[in-house]
């Protein structure tokens, strides 16, 4: 199965792991990846732009990644803020086992990867980061979105890295205009055909 159907569940292909070297905070590492999952064979474009605002990352709380993939975003929320719990969260099944390992792999004790119907119903984060899966389709998409942005708590922040070409600037005025009142959506960056968006709760 292709990285387009990462969204799936569960992977057709064979779960056959891969080392790969990146750079999480800063650090030459070592990670896992394989098939069947968002962008197996580095860290993609988008996500790289998102993670060169890490300087915005709040020092503890509750810290959400909604789609995890292979671990980039959780593991560099996670290195960064060593006080904070990092949640990391996706559907497909192989890139929840892949984030477990990696964050194993490097030490960071902070990372919960679980399932989104497993984070408690009242948890509210202090930041949530995510490259939010596009291809999912508009309608799942703002689904997701309208689940997670809302329970940022007063005063936090969320920032998401979309293309420009695939709605990044629609998709902004879609947030503005839905999510509830006190929620405010800005442009922070556009880099290598990406935007940056931060919601913020003002409480």
């Amino acid at each position: 199965m292709s990285s387009e159907h990462y969204f799936s569940e569960t992977p057709g292909s064979d779960f056959k792991p891969k080392e790969i070297n990146v750079e999480i905070n800063g650090l030459a590492v070592s990670v896992e990846t394989a098939g069947g999952i968002f962008s197996p064979d580095h860290i993609d474009q988008g996500t790289a732009v998102l993670l060169e605002h890490l300087d915005k990352v709040p020092p503890g709380g509750n810290l959400l990644d909604v789609g995890c993939g292979w671990g980039p975003i959780a593991l560099s929320l996670a290195s960064r803020a060593p006080h904070a719990t990092v949640w990391a969260i996706d559907v497909n099944e192989r890139s929840l086992e892949l984030t477990r390992r990696n964050a194993a792999r490097l030490g960071l004790t902070n990372v919960h990867v679980c399932r989104p119907d497993e984070i408690p119903a009242n948890l509210e984060f202090e930041g949530i980061w995510s490259n939010p899966p596009i291809r999912v389709g508009k309608v799942e998409l703002h689904s997701i979105l309208q689940t997670w942005l809302p329970r940022l708590a007063d005063g936090a922040e969320s920032y998401l890295v979309v293309q420009k070409n695939l709605g990044a600037d629609s998709l902004h005025r879609w947030l503005e205009a839905e999510l509830p009142a006190g929620f405010k959506t800005i442009r922070v960056d556009t880099a290598k055909s990406f935007r940056i968006l931060r919601v913020k709760n003002r409480g």
